[in-house]
């Protein structure tokens, strides 16, 4: 498995931790676990939450990507 790959891996994970703690919440504490997060309330959001919605989904992505391609490898 290459290095390279790794570190990337690592980078990736710590930013998705980092973003994901950055973001507030709106509902009662793990009411998203269960199912309590609902598509309309992320109409509502504004500013600073739309960016880091956007960016959790991109870094999610490309962890998902780096996480086939370590499988592959």
């Amino acid at each position: 498995m290459p290095t390279w790959l790794m570190l990337i891996q690592i980078i990736l994970s710590t930013a998705l931790i980092a973003v994901v703690l950055f973001q507030s919440r709106k509902a009662s504490p793990g009411g998203g676990i269960f199912g309590g997060g609902t598509f309309a309330e992320h109409r509502g959001r504004k500013g600073k939450e739309v960016f880091l919605l956007k960016l959790t989904t991109a870094i999610a992505i490309l962890f998902m990507v780096s996480s086939v391609f370590m499988s592959i490898y």
